[in-house]
């Protein structure tokens, strides 16, 4: 295929990137050879720790209240801008839940989804989040396609858990959230690994660290990259990189011939 140019894509809740590092962030990380990396929970400050990955440019945005939330984009392009607060709404500016890189070709958006909670607690905020996030997404989609990733986390299909029956009406798997995906994916926007794969199941992103569920695969697939319908042509691959550890979730990666 001559003259295709893949931009490989990689998004990880690191579940706190100091963490991280001394479980193999950076063996993983070097052998990538990513164009984007996508980070959620950071946990950290730009700058409380060295992240030796060299001719990256590394954008952070850190929650106020400090080992709490937060993102973070490396990459060894110089984007045309970096957005820290796109939505541009003051309720959703103080966790450090999106950054926005604007290129020449998309817009990537990482984002660290807030979640709602044991007894969704927090269902009223997440919702009004997911309606403000769509319209951004939207908004952006009329200037450029958009790559949206992160986790999201919400499993917005039955296959997309272990124990779906148990969970329904639970964080991650309300009928609220659920919907809301829903309508993200009725707007313009595709689910690139469920394009690629729509009933395959046993495919996740997340294990709780209680009753050994990694080692039984009793997971759910919360972490995502969902693209503008208009790329999704484009996919050159989709995939969860469920061997590689060092946080409750695992990577999940995205090439586009773009």
């Amino acid at each position: 295929m001559k003259g295709l140019i893949i931009t490989k894509f990689i998004s990880w809740n690191v579940n706190g990137l100091r963490a991280c590092l001394q479980k193999g962030f950076l063996d993983f990380i070097n052998t990538q050879n990513a164009d984007y990396i996508c980070l959620q929970e950071t946990k950290m400050q730009e700058g409380q720790a060295e992240i030796p990955i060299e001719n990256y440019h590394k954008y952070f945005n850190s929650a106020e209240k400090k080992g709490y939330s937060g993102t973070a984009v490396f990459t060894p392009h110089t984007p045309l801008s970096v957005v820290y607060n796109g939505m541009g709404i003051d309720d959703h500016a103080h966790e450090g839940r999106m950054i926005t890189l604007e290129t020449e070709s998309f817009y990537l958006v990482n984002v660290y989804t807030p979640n709602a909670q044991d007894g969704l607690k927090r269902i009223d905020y997440r919702m009004q989040w997911e309606t403000d996030l769509l319209q951004y997404l939207m908004e952006l989609d009329k200037t450029k396609p958009v790559i949206y990733c992160g986790d999201l986390n919400v499993a917005h299909q039955e296959i997309d858990l272990k124990n779906p029956k148990s969970n329904r009406g639970n964080a991650g798997f309300s009928d609220e959230e659920r919907e809301k995906i829903g309508i993200l994916l009725q707007s313009g926007f595709t689910d690139t690994f469920r394009y690629l794969y729509p009933d395959v199941t046993g495919r996740y992103s997340w294990w709780s660290y209680r009753f050994n569920a990694r080692k039984n695969n009793a997971g759910w697939r919360i972490d995502y990259f969902i693209i503008s319908d208009r790329l999704k042509d484009k996919i050159q691959r989709a995939d969860i990189l469920s061997d590689v550890y060092g946080s409750d979730h695992c990577p999940v990666l995205l090439e586009l011939d773009i």
